[in-house]
């Protein structure tokens, strides 16, 4: 995957602002070829939806249903063509292909400008499906182009500009679209010549954009969509983390778009508010996805932290759910506009219900992405992106075929986000069973940042992948949680096997597949068990964390260490692994309320240090299994105490 692009990175590229990039012609063109489709998507669809809603009256096609058909019919190419399209990716030099799709997006938007012109509603759904099929083909393109140009601390950052990019970019589009319908006499005239200008403007910036090579040049493309989409299904389900996290990725997809294609509905039928006012529900919704989206770095302090889903799918459930209340009961109005609807203090309400829910969506979407992108093997990562749009697409097109069968029902549109928001309750529930990583991940965030002040020194020495062992001193209950916290990957404990008894911490201790140990004088099979079990977690390349003091300290002081860990490690050799030894250190945690104290036990007198005290872990450097002797390992482990 060379190109010339890499071959030009310098030292001084090696950890750049992200934004240097906007000045770099192997990013900048991409990012605006990327900017100026997303844009005229947006503009297209929902100058179109308002068009249906507000000005035509189309008797095949109710304004409460324009939303959801002109949703679905953008979205089924996405569902019939994303595993064609990413073959077509690999084959063919990517440059080549985003220009070949801003020429079609060129010819689709004159086709399109004539609808508007005319009011032409067919032709204007027929282009929906066009424009639909030209954003399935860019899609994987954009996900393929910037691991090729961009090297691997580069890559981070290219991402977020080009979400950044993309969401400023549909934000602009909707509301440019909603505004310009809305010109008395010229808006459709108007609209059509924006769509082509977009797209002209977007092919041109195109033509800047450097060569990327063909990374698979021989590929014989499958022309069948169902037995490529099939395949690649399948390839996604081989990981069952990865897997579940494209269906809560999805999930969210469809959450979010019963909102968005009842916002025109919402703004007239219940709000009775204009064009404008649907223009602005939307840049509420868009302004909490991103605000959301930017938070998920400061909150889980630049890691990969899914223990943010939980959280963030508890909020969609509660806005969702409040929002039916705060519109439900709104009196009967003439249509305001959007100074007179800012004038009534129950919009504010739903307006805050709207910005919040959505804000809590971007903290749910946005660490589920991370989990993927990490888990999944590098070489078919590309093919898991192809299966989560898939996806999205079905779960997306459901989400318009149950909001219509709903409506047809007789539910009105606040009744339907009471609907969405109980199902999103029911669904994440769903999830956090099926993969209780989100919800340790979850308990794991709200003690390191609501119970304490966790900070975390020499996280560089955590290994990124790969088997290895964490050597860390024993002072409280909540150990196994904190170091839970500290890593952005699973960890398996080796713990005593008493501490399973106790009825809150057991049950997190064994949804976190925990491996309990008792002495071997009392408990011979358990501790074979527990051997047997630490060597597979070692085989299968994953982190496993012993304390290797065999329990917790009754002084605060580090106690001797067992030669437990001499054994895990000689197992180790035995099946042909060089596992290195991480040591860690618990610091000022000894005297809080789940570690013991030299006058009582443990977890009996709450607050007993206040609210927010701070605790650390000190991580040290890795040590070679040869070298990490129970003595020399107390050592190392005293040191970074004293760090």
């Amino acid at each position: 995957m060379s190109t010339p692009a890499h071959s030009s990175h310098g030292s001084g590229h090696e950890d750049p602002n992200q934004f240097a990039l906007l000045r770099q012609r192997r990013f900048a063109p991409f990012f605006w070829t990327q900017f100026s489709g997303a844009a005229n998507d947006n503009l297209f669809k929902f100058a179109f939806t308002v068009m249906v809603t507000y000005q035509l009256s189309v008797s095949w096609l109710a304004p409460a249903m324009a939303g959801l058909v002109i949703g679905a019919l953008f979205i089924l190419p996405f569902l019939l063509f994303s595993a064609t399209s990413g073959q077509l990716t690999d084959k063919y030099d990517k440059t080549k292909m985003i220009r070949f799709v801003k020429n079609l997006e060129i010819a689709i938007m004159l086709v399109a400008a004539a609808g508007f012109i005319t009011g032409n509603v067919p032709v204007l759904l027929l282009c929906t499906f066009l424009m639909g099929v030209h954003s399935t083909l860019f899609g994987p393109v954009k996900f393929a182009y910037l691991p090729q140009v961009l090297n691997e601390r580069e890559l981070t950052g290219g991402n977020g500009m080009v979400e950044m990019g993309t969401f400023v970019a549909i934000l602009l589009g909707n509301v440019a679209g909603g505004l310009l319908v809305a010109l008395p006499g010229i808006g459709h005239t108007t609209v059509a010549v924006a769509c082509v200008a977009a797209a002209l403007v977007g092919r041109a910036v195109a033509q800047f954009i450097p060569p990327a090579p063909a990374t698979d040049p021989g590929l014989t493309i499958n022309w069948n969509p169902v037995t490529e989409t099939l395949r690649n299904l399948r390839l996604a389900h081989e990981n069952v983390v990865v897997f579940r996290s494209l269906l809560g990725i999805s999930w969210m997809w469809f959450f979010g778009a019963v909102f968005l294609s009842q916002f025109p509905s919402l703004a007239k039928g219940v709000l009775h508010g204009n064009e404008q006012v649907a223009s602005l529900l939307l840049v509420v919704f868009s302004v909490g996805i991103g605000i959301g989206s930017l938070l998920c770095e400061v909150l889980s302090r630049r890691h990969v932290e899914i223990g943010l889903v939980p959280l963030g799918a508890i909020g969609m459930s509660v806005f969702s759910i409040d929002l039916y209340f705060a519109s439900r009961a709104l009196p009967p109005s003439e249509v305001m506009g959007l100074a007179a609807f800012l004038d009534i203090g129950a919009h504010w309400r739903v307006m805050l219900d709207l910005a919040l829910l959505s804000l809590f969506a971007g903290l749910y979407s946005v660490p589920m992405y991370a989990l993927i992108q990490m888990r999944a093997q590098p070489t078919h990562r590309a093919r898991i992106i192809a299966a989560n749009n898939i996806l999205n697409a079905l779960f997306m097109i459901a989400s318009s075929l149950i909001a219509g069968a709903l409506l047809g029902a007789g539910f009105s549109v606040p009744q339907i986000f009471l609907f969405t928001g109980l199902a999103n309750a029911v669904v994440a529930a769903y999830i956090f069973l099926l993969v209780p990583e989100y919800l340790l991940r979850f308990v794991a965030w709200v003690l390191s940042r609501l119970v304490y002040r966790f900070k975390v020194q020499g996280d560089e020495n955590l290994p990124v992948q790969g088997a290895a062992v964490l050597a860390c001193n024993h002072v409280s209950f909540i150990d196994a949680v904190l170091l839970m916290a500290a890593s952005p990957r699973p960890i398996y404990f080796v713990m005593d096997h008493r501490i399973f008894r106790m009825p809150l911490l057991g049950s997190l201790f064994k949804l976190a597949k925990a491996i309990p140990i008792a002495s071997q004088k009392e408990d011979p099979a358990t501790y074979n068990a527990a051997f047997e079990r630490a060597a597979q977690v070692l085989r299968e390349g994953d982190l496993l964390a012993i304390f290797p003091e065999g329990g917790i300290t009754r002084d605060g002081q580090l106690q001797p260490f067992k030669g437990g860990i001499v054994k895990i490690l000689d197992r180790a050799r035995a099946d042909g692994l060089d596992v290195p030894v991480i040591p860690m250190a618990l610091t000022n945690l000894w005297g809080s309320y789940f570690s013991r104290i030299e006058q009582g036990g443990a977890m009996v007198r709450p607050f007993r240090r206040g609210m927010f005290n701070r605790v650390g872990l000190n991580v040290g450097a890795p040590v070679a299994p040869d070298q990490a002797q129970p003595e020399a390992l107390q050592a190392r482990v005293a040191g970074l105490l004293q760090a």
